[in-house]
């Protein structure tokens, strides 16, 4: 299970800080994305950050 939460928490992070830096418009990549400056995505990412460093933070708590 820690495992798990550890990819989890990696990958949401990641994907959190791509949609934030879209929302934000900082990340114009991809040219064609439906999500640049859009400011909707910025918090929809930083939730998602949240959501990582909390799987993060119960991966590494000992049983």
């Amino acid at each position: 299970m820690t495992t798990v939460l550890r990819i989890f928490g990696i990958v949401a992070l990641l994907m959190g800080g791509l949609w934030t830096g879209q929302g934000l418009g900082l990340i114009m990549w991809p040219a064609s994305s439906f999500m640049l400056a859009q400011t909707q995505w910025a918090y929809i990412g930083i939730g998602l950050m949240l959501l990582g460093v909390f799987a993060l933070w119960r991966a590494g708590k000992r049983p």
